[in-house]
């Protein structure tokens, strides 16, 4: 199957993110993608957190029309015949001063497939820029795996890449892609994003792919970018250093295969 990793530098405006997201998946299935996914935050980078609590939509267990970020990720999935891994959308939970960073699967067909709320919260100081999703965000709290066509896709968002047990909770039965789509700071990203990616990659014998905000956005946050599909191996297929783009590639079942028959590590676990 070809997939294809988003890469967006998304701005205040839901309208306009919303557009290029459409443009892009609209790009990625006509060069063959089967699967496209978008970025962390792809619908909105806002000026500050108390956005995110403004153009929050219903959770789609409460509210099947949803809103219009959920609209358009069904219309686009259906118009183009491609799972869409939806990045992440702020949707409303219990308590109304926080959202649920929510990652929406949609089938081919435009039906919602699945449904992961973040579960691992950022907070970073150094003291020069400081990060707290706590204050805005509920932390999600179960794994969420999909079957996506012929692939068992793997569900996680930006920091969740820090915790290996999410990973080992979501491969009993093994995924064969684990999705992340992320808004890594540049920060943190030169540091460890590959290097996080490649690891989630070879312990748990995988494609991964990571769709990432990646350029210097309107609200004056500056995004790592790199988006990467990578295979179970660990070699890096494609990377878009920054910028509005895509990177594509083969989930080859073959090399899956043959990568877990030749080095059964996964059989090996004493744990988990």
């Amino acid at each position: 199957m070809k997939i294809a990793a988003l890469q967006m530098v998304s701005t205040p405006d839901v309208t306009r993110n919303l557009d290029c997201a459409r443009r892009l998946i609209a790009q990625a299935a006509a060069q063959g993608a089967q699967l496209a996914a978008l970025p962390e935050y792809f619908c909105l980078m806002g000026r500050d957190d108390s956005a995110k609590l403004d153009r929050a939509e219903p959770a789609p267990e409460c509210d099947a029309d949803g809103g219009p970020i959920q609209r358009m990720l069904a219309d686009a999935a259906r118009e183009h015949g491609v799972w869409v891994i939806g990045g992440t959308l702020p949707l409303r939970c219990d308590d109304p001063q926080r959202v649920r960073n929510s990652n929406l699967v949609f089938a081919p067909d435009g039906r919602l497939a699945a449904h992961y709320d973040k579960m691992h919260l950022f907070r970073y100081d150094n003291g020069r820029e400081r990060y707290d999703e706590g204050r805005v965000l509920e932390a999600g709290t179960a794994p969420v795996a999909v079957q996506c066509g012929t692939l068992r896709v793997g569900l996680s968002v930006c920091y969740d890449l820090r915790f290996p047990e999410l990973y080992r909770a979501l491969m009993n039965p093994p995924c064969d892609l684990i999705a992340v789509p992320s808004a890594f700071t540049q920060t943190t990203g030169r540091a460890h994003w590959e290097l996080l990616l490649r690891a989630r990659a070879v312990e748990n014998q995988a494609y991964v792919i990571a769709p990432a905000q990646g350029g210097t956005h309107e609200n004056g946050r500056r995004t790592w970018g790199h988006s990467m599909i990578i295979d179970p191996w660990g070699d890096v297929l494609g990377v878009l250093p920054e910028g509005e783009g895509m990177v594509l590639a083969e989930v080859d079942a073959q090399r899956l295969a043959a990568v877990r028959r030749e080095l059964p590590a996964l059989e090996h676990r004493r744990l988990g």
